[in-house]
This record gives C-alpha cells, structure tokens and sequence, in this order.
C-alpha cells in the first residue's frame, strides 16, 4: 500500500442474490483516496456508488449481497479480511460515514444527543459529562440553534435538514481519518449545503480527513473534490483531476453528464440534453463497453470487449474508451462541453 494513500480499492466485486438471479452491482472497481484528499464519485442512480461506499465499510447485508472478491486497503488493513469484532472498532473511530436518508439512519428511540455521545463514549472512552460537551460543540458547528435545547430532542422533532446536519454531527464526532459522505447536502437549503461543505473541508485541512463524496450535485464536486471518479453500471469509466474532467472530459458518458447539468456560466440559455436510453441490466450486463448502447459514436468493438484503461493528459486521468484507441475515428466533445462549458 502507498504510504501516501489513506485508501486503496483494488478490483471490487460486488453482487447480490436476487429471486431472478445474481445482480453485479460492482464489477471490478479500481480507485485510491490520498491523505487529506477529497474524491467524488459521481454517476447516474444504479450505477453502483452507494454499494461502493457501503461495502468499504463492510456494511453489505449478507446475504444477499456478497463482496466475491477485491482488496480494500485502509490504514495497512485488507478490510475484506478483518473480522467482523474488529470493523466495529474501525466503524465511526476510523472511518465514518453519513447516509442518504438521515430519517433512516437515526435512532427514533434515542435522543439526538445521546446518539452523538454514544460514538465517542465507545471509542473516545469519554465520560457522559464530557461527550456531552463535545455533542454540543458539533451541534453548534454543524449550525443547529439552541443546542442545549435540541440536544434532548428526538429525530421526529426535527426538520429534514436538521436531521441532516445531526447525521453529519454523529459522523464528525470522533474526527474520522476517512469520511464517507453519501448525498450529504440533499435535504438541505443553499446556505447550510454552503456552511456543512466549509465544514468538511476546514475538518480536511486541521486533521487531514480523507473524504469520499458521493453526489449527483457536480456543483458541490467543483466546489470541494480533488478528484473525481465517474462510474456507470457498477464499472469505474473515467478518472481524473476536477479541472481534467471538468474541463478536458475524455468519455462520452461523462460528456452527457456535462450536458445535462445546467450552467450559469454561458452568455445564452442551453437546452439540457438528457442522455437518452437505459442503464444495462446488472442481472446479465454486456461483455463489453456498459455505454455501448446508449453511445451515439459506439463501434462494432465497443459491443464485444470491454476496453482497458489508457492514460490521457497525465497519469492521473485514466478513461475505459475505445475512442481512445490509435485506430478509432478522431471525435470530439460537444463544444459546451469542453472547457468547462466556456466556448
């Protein structure tokens, strides 16, 4: 493992057993988070980045989901190998992770306070008196008013987005040195999205808290990522630098995904132009490119194999293309595409 990676995901195989058959969730992702860094995964609904996070931290219900195969480094760890005594160890200390769904997550039987209280009273060995303060002290940086109030509070006797920022309070607590962060901003107004994304980049900065962002919003990837990794149908497709795939996309799925994201930094309206037809069915996927079918520039290639990853620009941004290849026609990227969406 790289002394410089806090996190390295080396050919994850994720599946789950359905009634109408084996469902190949994630389907060899490959992908590394440095010290201090922040990495987006970004993708349509499906395309395998809630299964990714969830299976780093071992929380895939088995059955009927099942990590087949694939290495997770963390801290000098094959977390695919530990037993399951010692995850709960790692789990909120080490590496935390704040869910999609706050109403889901929180326990409706425990107050707001104690369930923050409760991961650093484990793993923290606080005393009640002292979690307590620290409880309140994330109630106030993730902006929830009256903390000494709220604190004694349950999560029905909060609005959605205060039950966001609870989650995110829960996940801060014990400083994590990885934090996961599914949709964090979703239920969440444009003031407190901006004060919860300063948040987790001032907790970056002081403690060198590697996060993992997953997110449909590629606003909040501008905004705070270091890198990105755009995903489709459980296959990791394009990798990059936020300028290199903002600015100098290489693939055709990451081109539609520019172009149906509306801007503000084009002198007249655009027409959104959505990317037509389906994601494949995980029950049988293609053998070759996942896009192929929904690919306006797809060859006859793209159809039988999948392609390798070729390193483009630099080596820090890698595409899965057949376009990429010496003997493909020479397309381009739709102009309000490239750049950025400047031309």
């Amino acid at each position: 493992m790289d002394q410089n990676n806090m996190l390295e995901v080396r050919d994850l195989h994720v599946s789950f057993q359905t009634y109408n058959g084996e469902v190949q969730a994630v389907r060899g992702v490959t992908f590394d988070v440095k010290k201090g860094e922040t990495v987006a995964i970004v993708g349509e609904s499906g395309c395998g980045k809630s299964v990714t996070s969830q299976s780093l931290m071992r929380l895939i219900p088995q059955p009927p989901g099942q990590i087949k195969s694939g290495e997770i480094w963390f801290d000098g760890k094959d977390l695919t190998q530990v037993a399951e005594k010692d995850m709960e160890k790692i789990r909120g200390k080490d590496i935390a992770m704040i869910f999609q769904d706050p109403m889901t997550s929180l326990n409706p039987t425990m107050t707001v306070g104690k369930q923050i209280m409760e991961g650093l009273i484990k793993h923290q060995n606080m005393g009640k008196d002292q979690a307590r303060e620290r409880a309140l002290e994330m109630l106030r940086l993730v902006g929830i008013p009256s903390p000494e109030s709220r604190i004694h509070q349950y999560p029905h006797q909060f609005s959605g987005g205060m039950r966001q920022r609870a989650m995110i309070a829960i996940a801060l607590a014990c400083a994590p040195k990885l934090l996961i962060a599914d949709e964090p901003t979703t239920a969440l107004d444009v003031t407190i999205q901006a004060q919860i994304l300063e948040l987790m980049n001032d907790l970056k900065e002081k403690l060198e808290t590697s996060i993992i962002l997953i997110t449909h919003d590629l606003g909040v990837v501008a905004d705070v990522a270091d890198r990105v990794v755009v995903m489709y149908a459980g296959k990791v497709i394009e990798t990059g630098t936020v300028e290199e795939i903002f600015y100098r996309p290489r693939h055709p799925y990451t081109w539609g995904l520019m172009g149906s994201m509306p801007r503000l930094d084009l002198e007249q309206e655009k027409e959104l132009t959505p990317i037509l037809g389906t994601p494949p069915d995980l029950l049988s996927p293609p053998k070759g490119c996942p896009f192929a079918a929904r690919c306006k520039h797809a060859m006859k290639v793209c159809q039988q194999e999948m392609p390798e990853t070729t390193e483009v620009d630099s080596e820090t941004h890698k595409v899965n293309c057949w376009l990429e290849h010496p003997m493909a026609p020479a397309v381009e990227p739709p102009a309000e595409v490239v750049g950025g969406g400047s031309k």
